[in-house]
């Protein structure tokens, strides 16, 4: 009788072993996969890169996330400033780190979702490709200041004065392609004006600049506006948020002006890691950053400095820079911005 099966050769033995050690190498690279996804985060410390230098608004919010963060998950979370060309570099540096769960980075608007749109031969990630969004982490209003010099007082004023003497008002931001100067782009669309743009590298020299009468206008961060317009130094023109700060009161939103209805733009920063980090990883940091963000200190010194806590899943967070990033292409196509 002829047998039902052809014979094993030890040709077909030694695929079948071939085939057999595949299995077995693929069965020990996922078990090692999870067992180190397991072990996380009791590697190693964890970095933090942030990309802009020690001492700014930027850095003191991560030393103070990576500080609380580091408590939680009871392994040390180490700051990495890495700065350079408006937080390109750092933002880079984290795109091509070991999607482990071991390098992080807190990304602010700008490089993470404007840069590439303003010079996109010198920014080589994408933020929403190269990146996997963690959570947001704060949120802070612009504030449109003025000379104490200018005639104008509201924002409705200064529409005004631009109508009539187009291209004459000059306003300064911390530099091209900033959120700021994307702000400020936005208000001269809706209302149909023309100012210069004056570019500074920081937000200091703009101060001693307007206040001294130099630039008519300027872009700045809340918590570098407040203690000027407090002191009667400088001109709170009008906020960017949807609504009123509670330490700048007196000072409207660009919404309550007639021709702004619905206009909210805020600066904010975020925590992303490698694309590609382990799902569980992800979430595992997002819940651990929500507990950080709802600790009494923590809300505490974001508003002193003029911010919101975030909130929201990681889901929420890149819907939050999907939608960011639209208005900003949207933006920068409009006013034509380029580096």
């Amino acid at each position: 009788m002829s047998p039902l099966l052809p014979p094993f050769s030890s040709r077909n033995r030694r695929r079948a072993l071939w085939a057999l050690a595949g299995l077995v190498a693929c069965g020990a690279g996922v078990s090692a996969q999870a067992q180190a996804q397991a072990a996380w985060p009791a590697a190693k410390p964890i970095t933090l890169i942030v990309p802009f230098s020690a001492g700014g608004s930027v850095d003191v919010t991560g030393r103070l996330i990576a500080q609380k963060l580091g408590e939680r998950l009871k392994q040390s979370v180490v700051i990495d400033n890495v700065a350079g060309a408006g937080g390109v570099i750092g933002m880079e540096k984290a795109a091509k780190a070991a999607p482990d769960g071991y390098t992080l980075v807190l990304g602010a608007d700008s490089p993470a979702a404007i840069a590439r749109l303003v010079n996109p031969a010198a920014v080589r990630y994408d933020t929403l490709k190269d990146l996997a969004p963690v959570g947001l982490v704060s949120t802070a209003p612009m504030v449109i200041v003025a000379r104490p010099g200018l005639p104008a007082n509201t924002l409705a004023d200064v529409v005004r004065l631009a109508r009539e003497k187009p291209g004459q008002l000059s306003y300064a931001t911390s530099g091209v392609g900033t959120v700021l100067h994307l702000a400020m782009e936005r208000v001269k669309e809706q209302s149909k004006t023309f100012m210069v743009h004056v570019p500074y590298r920081g937000g200091a020299q703009i101060v001693t600049d307007v206040i001294g009468n130099q630039v008519d206008l300027a872009v700045l961060i809340s918590v570098t506006a407040a203690p000027h317009i407090q002191s009667k130094k400088l001109k709170g023109i009008a906020l960017t948020d949807d609504h009123r700060m509670p330490s700048l009161p007196e000072v409207p939103t660009v919404a309550e002006t007639a021709g702004f209805k619905g206009f909210g733009m805020v600066s904010w920063t975020g925590i992303f890691a490698p694309a590609h980090t382990p799902p569980a990883v992800v979430e595992r940091l997002n819940r651990e950053l929500a507990e950080v963000l709802r600790m009494d200190e923590v809300r505490a010194k974001l508003v002193d400095g003029g911010a919101a806590p975030g909130k929201g899943s990681a889901a929420d967070f890149t819907r939050f820079v999907q939608a960011e990033s639209a208005r900003y292409a949207a933006i920068v196509k409009a006013a034509n911005i380029k580096e």
